[in-house]
Order: C-alpha cells, then structure tokens, then sequence
C-alpha cells in the first residue's frame, strides 16, 4: 500500500466512528448552503475507495451514506416549510440568490422528481429540498423521493469508489495508476460539464 494512503486510512477514526463520520459528510452536504462548503460526494466515493484498502465495509459505508443523505434532505425540506422566509433573508443565502433561484426553476420545472435529480447535481443539492420544503410540497412526496434517491446515491457514490479501488489495487505499475487518474479526471471533468449543461437548459425551460 502506497504511504500517502497508510497516512490517510491512521488519520481517520476507527469502527463506530468513522461510520458517524461518513454519516455526518453526507448529512451535511445535503444541507442548504452548508453543502457548497463541503465536497462530500468527492469524501464518500474516496471513502468506497478505502474499503480495498482494508479501511471499512462497503456495506456499513452505503448504509451510513445513504441514512446520512435522507435524513439531511428531510431536514432541508424541514427547515424550508418552516423557517424559509426567514433564512432566505440571511446573508448566507442572499450571497447565493442566483443559485436560489435557478432551484426554484428546477424544483417549479420538474416537481417532486426534482428531488431525486438534484441528489446528483452538487450545487443544488441541498437547496432543491429546501425550496420544496418552502413551496409546501407534500411530505409524504417528499419521503418518497427522499428514500429513493438517497438509497441510489448511497449505493453508487460508494461503489463507485470500491471498484476504482479494485482497479487501482490491480493496477501494477506506477504508469498505469497514473493513466488511471488521468482518465478518472477526464470522466469527472465531462460528467461536471454534462450535468451542468443539463441544469442550465431545465433552468431556461422555464
């Protein structure tokens, strides 16, 4: 095991707490404006990435993604039927107005499925259910697409990074680890572009 990833697996905290850890990464990120600080996506599929190198289970790992990431959605939506008028004048999210406003599009566009698409689009993550929560969308609509698309996301951020660790593991060479990464930058790079342009054309849809 190369020393940059023993350095990181000693750094982290072990059984119970790394899970709460995990956990608290993908709760937080699904909140509104706390989750433009937090690259929790990137944390947990890194995170899927460790289970190869002995660090975790994948299958603890999915499950404390996944409860993280509805249970933080469900707070958003919370916060937003009960206290977004009055957030929405804080100055946190007046410095977002902008990304406000292209979520009250995409919520207004796609409706109860917007929940489940905003989980995969990082910027609007967090704010998507608060703008639902705001709009008095149904609870129970809300639970729905709330369960579902945090139990996808907990399944495939993670599994994302365990087979890229599989790979990484049977990756010999230093020349092809590297092609690796150069590859894997390219994926993300095309898929942050293809995502963005897909919000970018919901949002002018109005």
């Amino acid at each position: 095991m190369e020393d940059w990833l023993q350095q990181i697996i000693a750094f982290l905290p072990e059984g119970p707490s790394y899970l709460l850890l995990l956990f608290l990464i993908a709760f937080f990120e699904s909140l509104p404006m706390v989750g433009l600080l937090l690259p929790g996506s990137t944390l947990i599929v890194m995170a899927g990435f460790l289970v190869v190198q002995g660090k975790g289970g994948l299958v603890s790992l999915m499950l404390a993604a996944a409860l993280g990431a509805m249970l933080g959605d469900l707070l958003s939506f919370w916060l937003g039927g009960h206290f977004g008028g009055r957030l929405l004048a804080m100055k946190s999210f007046q410095r977002h107005r902008e990304l406000i406003k292209q979520s009250e599009r995409f919520f207004y566009n796609h409706g109860g499925k917007s929940i489940f698409f905003a989980r995969f689009l990082g910027p609007i993550r967090g704010v998507t259910p608060f703008i639902a929560g705001l709009s008095k969308m149904s609870p129970r609509a809300m639970l729905l697409y709330a369960v579902i698309s945090a139990a996808l996301w907990g399944l495939c951020y993670p599994g994302l990074g365990y087979f890229g660790g599989a790979s990484w593991q049977q990756a010999q060479s230093f020349s092809a680890k590297f092609g690796m990464l150069v590859f894997a930058a390219l994926v993300i790079t095309l898929a942050h572009y293809w995502l963005k342009m897909i919000f970018r054309s919901a949002g002018e849809g109005e």
